[in-house]
């Protein structure tokens, strides 16, 4: 099935734009794709959606680390095993 696509064009002013494209990149997010989400929930839910928030530093480091693996193409663990006992070990198991 050919999906077609439209342009939409937004005008605000500068200073909100440049606020919301800093957070939205802390997001990694771009405009367009914040928009998307954005437009894609309301139709889905029939609602307007929840907020977006930038997530904490722990976050971002999680975000980091993914990204780097996946840039990488590792794993942080060998097998599930391993996952598993690290996970129990930052439990105090």
């Amino acid at each position: 099935m050919k999906t077609h696509s439209s342009m939409l064009h937004v005008r605000m002013d500068t200073e909100t734009k440049r606020k919301a494209t800093a957070v939205l990149a802390a997001m990694r997010l771009t405009a367009s794709e914040a928009v998307r989400l954005f437009l894609h929930r309301i139709a889905v839910d029939q609602a307007f959606p929840l907020e977006l928030k930038v997530p904490n530093a722990r976050t971002r480091r999680a975000m980091a680390e993914s990204e780097e693996m996946m840039r990488r193409g590792t794993a942080r663990f060998a097998t599930a095993d391993e996952m598993f006992t690290e996970l129990e070990e930052a439990c105090g198991r």
